[in-house]
């Protein structure tokens, strides 16, 4: 069976996969060996239900900081292909990470997550998008979901404008204006990829599973 090789973004080692599974996804770069996406999950499969069934009930915004694996016993609204992506800050600024994960009929293709000591909400959650376009396949027709809706709409109605008026608004300056062109510049390449937003914290699986990635840097445990 003819492979390719590439190199783990977490734990930096070399792992192949088999062409046959890149041919499903044109234009996929896989960044997560076997094992780290595994161990991230903490064992469990990603297609497991969870142990009381049905929609979770909306929890008003509330952060709960859970784990992959408790995200995965507890959820399981919401689309489940897609990539989905999720940035924070805690308090805001201050320390915060961002996650991405990338899933096919409920199965986590690949997934990344990061940090910085000092940050804040929307820088997160434009890097986080940052890493899924580059990430994403590159003629695969793919949703990427963001529950920033200042995000969504940066990149979906405002960016436009703003480049066309040199990267300027009525408004006063643009926060986070090398973030914002370099988000801007990908989705411009990206015809294959429509960004949504969806919302926060209602018990959709794999944005809840983002945001699990994305508050990781303040647990011990993925």
């Amino acid at each position: 069976m003819s492979e390719k090789r590439f190199r783990c973004k977490h734990c930096g080692t070399e792992f192949s996969v088999p062409e046959t599974a890149l041919a499903k996804f044109p234009g996929w770069t896989p960044s997560q060996c076997l094992k780290c996406r595994k161990g991230a999950a903490g064992g469990a499969k990603p297609t497991s239900k969870p142990s009381q069934g049905g929609r979770a009930p909306m929890r008003g915004m509330v952060e709960e900081n859970l784990t992959l694996t408790q995200v995965l016993e507890r959820y399981q609204a919401g689309p489940d292909t897609g990539m989905f992506t999720d940035g924070s800050a805690s308090p805001n600024p201050g320390p915060g990470g961002w996650g991405v994960v990338y899933v096919v009929d409920g199965e986590v293709i690949d997934q990344l997550h990061g940090h910085e000591p000092h940050t804040t909400n929307n820088r997160m959650e434009l890097v986080a998008l940052i890493e899924a376009y580059k990430i994403s396949p590159k003629s695969t027709p793919l949703d990427i979901f963001s529950d920033s809706e200042l995000c969504v709409k940066t990149v979906n109605e405002w960016a436009k404008s703003w480049e066309r008026n040199g990267w300027r608004r009525k408004g006063g300056p643009i926060k986070n204006l090398e973030l914002v062109q370099e988000l801007y510049g990908l989705a411009q390449t990206r015809k294959n990829i429509t960004l949504k937003w969806i919302r926060a914290h209602d018990g959709s699986r794999w944005n809840e599973y983002a945001d699990s990635l994305a508050t990781a840097y303040s647990r011990k445990i993925l």
